[in-house]
């Protein structure tokens, strides 16, 4: 299997870290950074630079800077997805992110892992796994989502939780690891009269 097919592949891989050409990450370097230094008002730059760098990227794509990425063309937007300041997406694996998804400040999204033998570690042996998130997902600030997870529907993941399993729709979730806590039910719901303004 090429390369770029094996990191583009919906299966997790080991590989070895030297064997990646450094120029592989270089528009996605460019791009961050040209991105990150756009002013608050240049919209349609924004806009323009997030469709050369993503693989997918709907119109209702909005990105915060600082944004990090090491690759663009494995993250995939498929609907609304707002993605607050100084978040990373190590993209070493397809990344899907569904319709109405909310990523808080300082969420990292990491396909990315790396040996636990610390022999093989300093070999830049590492593992990638791709991660999914449904429609309608949040995850809460400074919360870490790892390779090979899937979060489902409509679920909610509390600030600072780490993400290491499959969580299922429609729960709040949190903690390290991040589990399950209750169902997301109607209690939940705001109630008109409860608006400000």
């Amino acid at each position: 299997m090429e390369l770029l097919d094996l990191l583009r592949s919906r299966t997790g891989y080991t590989g070895q870290n030297r064997n990646i050409p450094s120029d592989l990450k270089a528009k996605a370097q460019r791009l961050c950074w040209t991105y990150n230094q756009s002013a608050p008002d240049q919209q349609a730059l924004r806009q323009d630079i997030l469709e050369q760098l993503l693989g997918t990227c709907h119109p209702l794509t909005f990105i915060e800077p600082a944004f990090h990425c090491d690759y663009g063309f494995n993250i995939h937007t498929h609907g609304l997805a707002v993605i607050n300041y100084n978040c990373v997406i190590l993209d070493t694996s397809p990344v899907h992110i569904g319709a109405g998804a909310f990523l808080a400040p300082g969420v990292c999204l990491a396909c990315a892992g790396h040996s636990l033998d610390p022999e093989q570690r300093s070999q830049g042996i590492s593992t990638s796994a791709p991660i999914t998130l449904e429609d309608n997902v949040w995850i809460g600030a400074n919360a870490v989502v790892c390779g090979g997870v899937t979060i489902g529907a409509g679920s909610t993941i509390g600030a600072g939780s780490v993400v290491t399993r499959d969580i299922p729709a429609g729960v709040v979730a949190a903690g390290v690891p991040c589990r399950p806590i209750r169902p997301i039910t109607e209690a939940d719901r705001i109630s008109p009269n409860q608006l400000a303004f």
